[in-house]
């Protein structure tokens, strides 16, 4: 049984599930909704924040509240813009949703998304138009140089992520010639090649499989999520204790970098992702996908609790073992062992961390396969509180 866990039971019955049902709007703030940011704004995660973002606590509780709205607005924005639809992000800046739309969008609908607070921006691209082209460049065989590639809403082109030293290479060359006429192309230069984090049913707590060591990502009905390149399908697992817990009951790595893993033998799920002494453990209450721009933070084994930004997502990661795809990147640092673990916003469960490059003390980037794929693929429910 985790170390955490039994203190946190009772919580689980009195915390409230209760959800606003209204859309939030540009004014106001309801008392739901100043309900949640509370629940959520503890001083251990708003000092996070202030640490990995540079945010004050009082920047911090306005970001958490911000976002929240921005995460709740974003699929009425793409339904309302509808064919016009270019992308969205969240503007840390100004505290609102952008969303761009190209010049063909009805006056009626660019009235309804800025009366709903919406920054509205103009596009040439639509983002079916530039998800064409991401997955055309899906299709080719990366070189090593070439670190990962995807869709940028703002600057209205897919991104492609090159090693610093490599871009004159030969085949960097022929990739990037052959993905530019795949459609609207930037290159951007990366630090490092990304790498996953696995090293030789709690969010963020250690499991193993042989010698390697992963993170749980988040309970599920009947086991836990995680990241597919810590174990194969039959491999069994064992708890931060060593204990038996279950087995990988499904793994797909590359392509993908999702598992799920099954529970038993006296262990058992609960909605609660670690918070390591820097914040409190936190509670899982959904899995609202928080936009490009929002914060978001990480549990994991090895370097705990950190935050940071999403920074693109649907993005494909080359890896050496190959291509991972719908990743999302972010600016959280993680090292190995790390891998598996919680990506979380608020109280809204992300992702399981996947890899990236540099570390926890110099910084970096991190991926992780965001949660709602995870549980599409397996037909899994998340346990929530």
């Amino acid at each position: 049984m985790p170390r955490t866990v039994l203190a946190l039971t009772a919580m689980f019955v009195l915390g409230s599930t209760a959800a606003a049902q209204a859309l939030p709007t540009a004014d106001g703030t309801s008392s739901k909704a100043a309900s949640a940011t509370e629940q959520r704004a503890s001083a251990g995660l708003l000092a996070a924040m202030e640490r990995d973002l540079g945010l004050t606590p009082a920047q911090a509780e306005a970001r958490l509240d911000a976002e929240e709205k921005a995460t709740a607005l974003e699929p009425k924005a793409r339904r309302t813009a509808g064919a016009a639809y270019g992308g969205s992000w969240f503007d840390a800046a100004t505290g609102r949703l952008t969303v761009a739309v190209t010049d063909d969008a009805s006056p009626t609908a660019v009235r309804e998304l800025r009366a709903a607070g919406v920054t509205v921006r103009t596009a040439e691209h639509t983002a079916e138009e530039l998800d064409a082209t991401k997955a055309r460049i899906d299709k080719l065989s990366a070189p090593a140089g070439v670190s990962s590639w995807h869709v940028d809403p703002k600057a209205g082109t897919v991104v492609v992520g090159v090693v610093r030293g490599e871009r004159e290479d030969a085949d960097v060359r022929r990739f990037l010639e052959r993905a530019r006429e795949a459609g609207p192309v930037t290159v951007k230069e990366t630090a490092a090649t990304p790498r996953t984090f696995a090293a030789g049913t709690v969010g963020g707590d250690p499991y193993y499989t042989g010698n390697v060591r992963c993170s749980i990502g988040f309970s599920v009905h009947g086991g836990f999520v995680t990241a597919g390149h810590c174990g194969g399908v039959g491999q069994s697992v064992s708890g931060w204790d060593r204990t038996y817990i279950g087995n990988f009951q499904g793994s797909s790595f590359p392509d993908n970098d999702y598992a799920w893993v099954n529970v038993g033998s006296g262990w058992w799920t609960v909605p609660v992702v670690l918070g390591w002494g820097t914040v409190p453990d936190q509670l899982v209450r959904g899995s609202a996908e928080a936009p490009i721009g929002a914060s978001i933070c990480r549990s994991g084994s090895t370097t705990h609790w950190h935050c940071g930004r999403v920074l693109a997502k649907n993005e494909t990661v080359n890896y050496s073992q190959g291509a991972v795809h719908q990743m999302t990147k972010t600016s959280v640092c993680a090292e190995p062992g790390d891998s598996g673990g919680s990506f979380i916003s608020g109280d809204q469960a992300q992702g399981v961390t996947s890899g990236g490059w540099g570390n926890c003390s110099g910084g970096g980037e991190t991926w992780f396969q965001p949660v709602n794929e995870i549980l599409n693929r397996y037909g899994l429910r998340l346990h929530t509180a």
